[in-house]
């Protein structure tokens, strides 16, 4: 069983992306084992291509990729989530 944490994601992500808003689902009950949904605005998204985007949080998260078995991500800038996010 992973002692991983949704928290722990969230943290991980909000600090070393400078993220201005991070969303993590655990979705481990839906899923065989260890599984994260994740939504993640970040200024260091600007200009960048979504796999850069999708890179920057693989990398991010090397270590505890390790303990998941399924990890969905969303990647906005803050301009892109402004567009989007639910009023």
């Amino acid at each position: 069983m992973s002692t991983l944490t949704a928290a722990a994601v969230k943290d991980k992500l909000t600090k070393e992306l400078d993220a201005v808003h991070v969303e993590v689902e655990d979705i481990t009950a839906e899923k065989c084992s260890t599984s994260f949904k994740v939504l993640v605005v970040s200024p260091m998204f600007e200009g960048k291509a979504l796999l850069q985007r999708h890179r920057m949080v693989n990398n991010c998260l090397a270590e505890e990729m390790k303990e998941i078995h399924a990890f969905e991500q969303k990647t906005l800038s803050p301009e892109q989530w402004e567009k989007q996010k639910p009023t």
